[in-house]
């Protein structure tokens, strides 16, 4: 195996999760008497432009199947956030009627439709049929293709370089990060803008976020090696934002290489904080294992011991890193009986590998569990909001990472 960007043979394992079921390949009823297909869920790190990636050990065409069970438009801080950040880049980058604003895995239309209300013109990029049909049913234009260097160079030809070209959390999910990155600088206008947002490698060690881990994340970043493969095909980062989002993300703007922006002080900041933690540093990406287990460890003593005491344990969130952490720890429906979550698409379904059932909320209700594990812990206030009447009958939250957490 090589490195996806540098091409370097890889042999520094980050961390071994064994194999798994991809995370959103969600089971219907009538799949469960069928065998699933696990794959080898192993990190490295490379030893010359330290990105850290996955093999691909299953089709991305597969993963990103038509019935893709994600949607973003159910998170109501995700919406916020979308909403904040139209606002911001609309203001900041002078968008009008006459800009054309291109978002690649742009999912069910969450972020267009703020785009489209200020009337710029926009067009999103979604492989998945589901949620291209969504954002179709709130007026905005979905292609159904993976993005890449040929789709950019169609999308040019037939119409025109885009003003700003929107990432979010779809940079870790690419394959093949060269033909992804040529694409982007390809579609960009001369003056144009573009803004990727992913998870940064240094809070997800940091936080020991080993659920994050998952197949549909090829790569997991920090600041240095997105500015090198950035650079790579002419593109240049000249500023960067932290966020709070997935437990921690990065937000870049970059443009070609020869425009006129001038770098921000934040760049060079930030660079400067990863190499001071060591992420320049073999070291660094080694003993992330132990940390891993030490969550995994720590999640399934407190199932064990809720069970052995015949107390009531239920979780919220269908979410992908919950299944990372499900299927590594081993639980299956005797520890934790079921999920709910709020989302239509997952209700009735089984959580990959440990086919736990997928219920709605009026079931928290009726149970009145001891405790709500909260699996996408990212959501956690959003999630105790919502479900803050499970205090009335004396019900906890729980979180397992960074430690387990009992509120």
């Amino acid at each position: 195996m090589k490195c996806r960007f540098c091409a370097t043979p890889l042999v520094d394992v980050f961390l071994d999760l064994g194999s798994a079921p991809p995370s959103n390949a969600f089971l219907a009823p009538e799949a469960l008497d069928a065998p699933e297909t696990y794959f080898p869920l192993k990190l490295f790190t490379c030893s010359a432009c330290r990105l850290v990636q996955v093999d691909e050990p299953h089709s991305h065409t597969a993963l990103f199947a038509p019935d893709y069970v994600y949607f973003s438009s159910f998170s109501r801080s995700w919406l916020q956030h979308a909403e904040r950040y139209v606002e911001q880049a609309s203001a900041r980058l002078g968008l009008d009627g006459n800009s054309l604003v291109m978002e690649i895995a742009s999912n069910d239309g969450y972020l267009l439709q703020y785009v489209a209300a200020r009337g710029i013109p926009c067009v999103g990029i979604e492989p998945t049929a589901g949620t291209a049909q969504a954002a179709r049913a709130k007026g905005i234009e979905s292609i159904e293709r993976f993005f890449g260097r040929d789709f950019a160079e169609q999308f040019v030809r037939e119409r025109r370089p885009c003003d700003l070209i929107v990432a979010n959390n779809v940079l870790a999910h690419v394959p093949d990060l060269n033909d992804f990155v040529a694409g982007l600088a390809r579609a960009l206008a001369a003056t144009g803008t573009i803004t990727v947002e992913f998870p940064h490698l240094l809070e997800l060690v940091a936080q020991r976020q080993f659920d994050t881990v998952y197949h549909e994340h090829f790569s997991y970043f920090s600041l240095h090696t997105v500015c090198a493969v950035f650079a790579a095909h002419g593109l240049t980062v000249w500023d960067v934002e932290a966020l709070p989002t997935h437990g921690g993300s990065l937000r870049l703007w970059a443009a070609h290489a020869d425009s006129a922006c001038t770098q921000t002080p934040a760049v060079t900041a930030l660079l400067a904080r990863e190499t001071a933690a060591g992420m320049r540093d073999l070291a660094y990406y080694q003993g992330f294992q132990t940390q891993a287990d030490a969550v995994k460890n720590g999640f399934l003593e407190f199932l064990l011991a809720q069970r052995r005491d015949g107390r009531k344990v239920a979780a919220y969130g269908a979410a992908a890193k919950g299944n990372t952490l499900l299927n590594y720890a081993g639980v299956r429906p005797d520890l934790l009986p079921y999920v709910v979550d709020a989302s239509p698409h997952k209700q009735g379904r089984y959580l990959p590998g440990s086919r736990i059932p997928v219920v709605a909320e009026e079931r928290l209700r009726r149970d009145r569990p001891d405790f709500v594990i909260i699996l996408p812990w990212n959501l956690r206030q959003e999630i105790t909001e919502q479900l803050a009447y499970i205090r009335e009958w004396g019900g906890r939250f729980v979180t397992a990472v960074p430690v387990l957490h009992v509120d």
